[in-house]
């Protein structure tokens, strides 16, 4: 996005309940068709920002520029947006027809250009033959349909979504959210969509918005959130990760239960017998060609094997103090050729470049033990 100007830009945004801060100091910049993600636990503050946003939690300080336009002040009406509830909040007693229509009504468009474009909308979302029917009479995937119909209606400059797909089934989230992108790469309207569930912030983001306790921990692509997470919090958020505590030792070195392990990804500051946390992802243990002279090689007990459809997901018990667990993911076929059983021995390697190493214990650090 380097050299673009930022269509919507939030700047030293806070925000108080009483004595409570649920938003710190928050800066961003969402550039123009972009989809952005919300990302973060219960009460992060990620549904807080949406809102101030669109004007239905006003910020307690800060600033907020749509389309190079100061709306810090404006209410609801006055800003350029459409919005999508977790509770979708259609009117029950109009048609989808008159749902999807309500905005366009409100603003006296004539009837048909009303018409047109809520014909064009239900066909975009496959509702073409629902138009006549009441929100009761829909399935819930049907109803989020209409919302993001209605909330789309005005050609709004700013999509928001809030949990849109939380109320559904898991098979319905999975078929909802492509189309939900397909149709927002269609359009090309920048989104913003609120989430506490990372598959779907993996999924359908350009960039994620990593949020704990009122700031923002990291915005990155999904694949740098994923691959290179900034701290400890955000490595556990996102995805499984293994946290080992440890010590530094000299430069790309770190010692974990008595075993020295060198890394690539040491992070600058640390001085040697600092207290650290190493991190790495179960997919990322190395297992394949492994010996014990091999680089990063730890002697392991297979303690269970959880069968997981696709894959098997392994405890692994470090064998030079047999109290530190590892987690790592096997292919059905891994399992197979290698003959891979519980109790069994099996030689590792954690590969220098895929360790992360924090200067701090995190809470999690050891949670196998």
């Amino acid at each position: 996005m380097t050299g673009k100007d930022a269509y919507l830009k939030v700047e030293n945004l806070t925000k108080m309940f009483g004595d409570f801060t649920a938003l710190k100091d928050i800066s961003l910049e969402v550039f123009e068709g972009e989809f952005i993600c919300f990302l973060g636990p219960s009460g992060c503050g990620k549904t807080t920002l949406l809102r101030a946003i669109a004007g239905l939690d006003i910020q307690t300080h800060g600033r907020v520029e749509q389309g190079g336009r100061d709306i810090s002040g404006l209410p609801p009406l006055e800003r350029d947006f459409g919005i999508v509830f977790q509770s979708y909040a259609l009117f029950p007693n109009l048609t989808v027809h008159q749902n999807v229509a309500y905005g366009l009504v409100s603003r006296k468009t004539s009837k048909p250009e009303i018409d047109k474009r809520v014909a064009e909308l239900l066909e975009s979302v496959g509702l073409v033959d629902q138009e006549d029917k009441y929100p009761a009479q829909l399935s819930g995937g049907q109803q989020q349909r209409v919302a993001l119909s209605r909330a789309l209606a005005t050609k709004p400059g700013l999509l928001l979504l809030d949990e849109p797909l939380s109320a559904l089934d898991a098979k319905v989230r999975v078929r909802l959210r492509h189309e939900i992108k397909a149709l927002q790469h269609q359009l090309g309207v920048t989104t913003i969509m609120v989430t506490h569930d990372q598959e779907e912030a993996l999924t359908m983001a350009d960039r994620i918005v990593v949020m704990n306790e009122g700031v923002i921990e990291q915005i990155g692509t999904p694949q740098d959130i994923y691959s290179r997470p900034v701290n400890p919090f955000v490595a556990d958020f996102i995805g499984t990760m293994n946290f080992l505590a440890g010590v530094a030792g000299d430069p790309a070195q770190v010692c974990v239960c008595d075993i020295e392990l060198t890394t690539s990804n040491s992070p600058d500051g640390i001085q040697k017998d600092d207290a650290i946390t190493v991190c790495i992802r179960p997919e990322d243990v190395a297992t394949r060609g492994v010996t014990p002279d091999s680089d990063n090689a730890v002697l392991t007990v297979v303690e269970t094997l959880e069968f997981l459809g696709s894959f098997y997901r392994a405890t692994l018990r470090v064998q030079d103090d047999g109290k530190t667990a590892i987690r790592a993911d096997f292919s059905i076929n891994l399992v197979r050729d290698l003959d891979i059983k519980e109790g069994q021995e099996f030689t590792i390697a954690l590969p220098m470049d895929q360790i992360r190493v924090y200067g701090e214990i995190f809470a999690h650090a050891d949670d196998l033990i």
